[in-house]
C-alpha cells in the first residue's frame, strides 16, 4: 500500500506497471477461483438521454470523483488507460488501476480495470450501464478480489465492508450525474 498527497504525481510509474493477478480480462466472463466475488445491480433511471448522461461520467471517471476519490488520470476510460485514485484528504491511499476492457454497444456501455502494485488489493473490477427494452437503465458492478498486501488480508472484512461502501457511493454518485441538468 502508497499513501500520497497527490495521486496525479503517481500516474507516470504506473504507466508500465504489471499487473498484480493473471484473470486480466475475467470480468467480462466467468470470475476466477480463489477470490471474494462481488456482482451489485443498482437502478440509475429511465430513458435513452440518460443512459447516455450516466455512460459519459462513467467513461470520464465522474462516478468514482462524485463518490469521494480523487482521481488522476490522462483521459477517458479506454483500454490500457491508467488511473491512479485516491482515498482520503489531504494524504490518501493510492488505489492504481488500469483498464483491461471496455464495451461501447447502444444499450451496454462500460469497462473493467484491473489493480497494479500498490493496490490495497488484487483482481479486478467492471461497471456496466445496460438500458433495458423498457428503459431503465442499470449498473452493474462485478468484481473479484483478495487482499493485495498482509495488512489488508489482516482486515480482510473491513476491505469487503470499504469495498461495498464505495459500490453504494458509486451507483449514488451516477444517479446524480445521469440526471444533472445541462
Amino acid at each position: 500500500m502508497r499513501l500520497t498527497r497527490g495521486p496525479k504525481s503517481l500516474l507516470a510509474q504506473y504507466e508500465g506497471a504489471a499487473f498484480t493477478y493473471p484473470e486480466v480480462g475475467a470480468t467480462a466472463g466467468t470470475l476466477p477461483a480463489g477470490y471474494h466475488h462481488l456482482i451489485r445491480r443498482t437502478r440509475i433511471g429511465d430513458g435513452s438521454a440518460t443512459f447516455e448522461q450516466a455512460s459519459s461520467a462513467l467513461s470520464a471517471w465522474r462516478m468514482q470523483s462524485g463518490s469521494g476519490l480523487r482521481v488522476a488520470t490522462n483521459g477517458p476510460a479506454e483500454v490500457g488507460r491508467t488511473v491512479v485514485l485516491a482515498l482520503g484528504r489531504p494524504i490518501g491511499l493510492a488505489i492504481p488501476c488500469r483498464v483491461v476492457w471496455t464495451v461501447d454497444e447502444p444499450r451496454r456501455r462500460g469497462f473493467g480495470y484491473g489493480t497494479l502494485p500498490g493496490h490495497p488489493e488484487s483482481g479486478e473490477e467492471s461497471f456496466i450501464l445496460t438500458l433495458d427494452d423498457d428503459d431503465a437503465i442499470w449498473l452493474t458492478v462485478t468484481a473479484f478480489t483478495r487482499p493485495g498486501d498482509v495488512v489488508v488480508r489482516l482486515f480482510g472484512p473491513v476491505a469487503r465492508g470499504i469495498q461495498s461502501h464505495f459500490i453504494d457511493r458509486y451507483g449514488r454518485a451516477l444517479i446524480r450525474e445521469a440526471n444533472r441538468q445541462t
